[in-house]
């Protein structure tokens, strides 16, 4: 078996090319998620707080500035794409309770 047929072998094995789709979308749904709560959700909650836009939130501590608010922003991207991968895995897997394997 030459080179080639190696590699072959290596991408069937190690699944790569799913691997790779699997990335790809990745970034396309995080994209996705991203500008939902940026452009969608992030204005209606900087509308009901008092202050407006929360994202902009730093907290100052002695000379340290921590940007809690772009922290928070981030934490909630992350809680809705782990939602809607929970969801499509779900429908995907068709099954009642996503357990591991």
């Amino acid at each position: 078996m030459g080179l080639i047929g190696e590699f072959k072998d290596f991408l069937t094995e190690y699944k790569v090319i799913g691997l790779a789709i699997a990335f790809i979308m990745g970034a396309a749904i995080t994209a996705l998620v991203t500008s939902l709560v940026n452009n969608i959700i992030m204005p209606v909650i900087a509308v009901l707080l008092p202050n407006g836009d929360w994202q902009l939130m730093v907290v100052d501590l002695a000379g340290i500035k921590l940007g809690v608010g772009a922290f928070l922003a981030a934490l909630l991207n992350f809680i809705i794409i782990a939602f809607v991968i929970f969801m499509m895995a779900k429908i995907v897997l068709k099954e009642e309770k996503v357990t591991k394997k």
